[in-house]
């Protein structure tokens, strides 16, 4: 089947599992769960309410390859982490790429001049969630518009609420007599200078989100081809020296690293990359002589008087070898005893 939204979220190259299940962004995993054993109970063949048996069929495919994977997404902490991180890189690029959203949907319109976006946001969230699978020909559309409410939400709360203006059409005023008079005169809003991201640049955005995902690999590659192009940008080499450092490969990190600081000493994230790469280098351990002797002093032989004999070349007796335990006392009580009838 296909599925393909390029609203909302989507339009990030990224799947907003919460719009296909159709609930909030700071929902618990508790209220997720519980909400995706109401859609399994609406799209599931056994129990699908759906009259055709070709609608049927097409909510039991929606539930398997579109609404499973959603819900497996949140089912284990580790992949709920990661897909936190990964949102949280998201809800920035909103703000960067905030001249460039055009809202279409008339929810995500009202959320972005609301003044409690908090509220409207799940009340909003809410009606929509209600009907998104009433219907299988609506479900792709409302989840389109559920995807384009998270992005404003996402959108104010990076900004602290700031209200969101979108452009507007005035009305052109008229007169009593039906002739139009001019618009008042407002003054010119000055727009900030647009800053052209470099290739690397757009290269390392896309690296940052890989990175959140733990796809060292890929982002390798991604850094590599855009170093090739612009070998100048400290960042682009930093980035490479941390990944290579989460790969274990602390040489090549180490290189990267080195020259990530040539070309900018003051590099955060060469910075922060040189630091955990101190902390992984295992470092040399300190010569230690025995315990309560100083280095280098030679150890006191355990042997006794036994080993002298023997360094002499004298025979040791085994019966009077103090380290023999039972010959020593053996022979020491026999010659307490017994031992004085053999002198004569």
């Amino acid at each position: 089947m296909s599925f393909q939204i390029t609203k909302g979220l989507f339009k990030f190259d990224f799947t907003d599992q919460h719009a296909i299940l159709g609930v909030p962004l700071d929902a618990e995993f508790n209220d997720i769960r519980k909400r995706y054993m109401k859609i399994v109970r609406r799209l599931h063949s056994d129990t699908c309410p759906f009259e055709s048996q070709a609608e049927k069929d097409q909510a039991n495919e929606f539930l398997s390859k579109v609404v499973n994977p959603a819900y497996n997404k949140f089912s284990k902490e580790s992949d709920r982490k990661e897909y936190g991180l990964l949102l949280g890189a998201i809800g920035k690029r909103t703000v960067k790429e905030q001249k460039n959203l055009q809202l279409e949907s008339e929810p995500a319109k009202q959320l972005a001049t609301a003044k409690d976006f908090q509220e409207t946001y799940k009340k909003a969230l809410a009606e929509l969630a209600e009907k998104q699978y009433d219907s299988m020909d609506n479900s792709e559309e409302i989840i389109a518009q559920l995807s384009e409410l998270n992005m404003v939400y996402l959108l104010r709360k990076e900004q602290k609420g700031v209200v969101i203006s979108q452009p507007q059409q005035a009305s052109k005023p008229t007169t009593s007599g039906g002739a139009s008079t001019p618009p008042p005169v407002t003054p010119p809003t000055i727009k900030p200078p647009i800053v052209q991201e470099s290739f690397v640049e757009q290269a390392c955005r896309r690296v940052e989100g890989l990175m959140a995902t733990k796809n060292y690999a890929k982002a390798i590659l991604e850094l590599k081809g855009a170093l090739n192009r612009e070998p100048k940008h400290s960042k682009g080499h930093a980035l490479l020296g941390m990944c290579y450092l989460e790969q274990k490969q602390a040489t090549m990190a180490k290189i990267e690293i080195k020259k990530a600081l040539e070309l900018n000493p003051e590099e955060p994230t060469a910075l922060e990359a040189k630091k955990k790469l101190e902390q992984s280098t295992p470092q040399p351990a300190a010569t230690k002589g025995a315990k309560g002797k100083k280095p280098g002093a030679k150890p006191e032989s355990n042997a006794g008087k036994p080993a002298a004999d023997k360094k002499a070349g004298k025979k040791v007796d085994k019966k009077t070898d103090p380290s023999k335990g039972e010959g020593f006392f053996g022979g020491f009580f026999g010659g307490l005893f017994g031992g004085g009838n053999k002198k004569k």
